[in-house]
């Protein structure tokens, strides 16, 4: 897999994760644990995008 199909791969599973923490904020019944957790999950994304980014401008 090339650096920048991962990147894209990535970017996609975050706009997933923000999708899916949107739909749970919305739903009463949602746990407050799970939507942390897909918060966490979705913030290991961001930092590994953002490393990536930061990787590639230095080469």
């Amino acid at each position: 897999m090339s650096m920048q199909s991962h990147l894209a791969e990535l970017e996609r599973r975050h706009a997933e994760m923000e999708r899916k923490i949107e739909d749970a904020q919305i739903r009463p019944s949602t746990d407050s644990l799970q939507l942390a957790d897909m918060k966490r999950q979705k913030l290991k994304i961001k930092d590994e995008i953002t490393r990536i980014r930061e990787n590639e401008t230095l080469h």
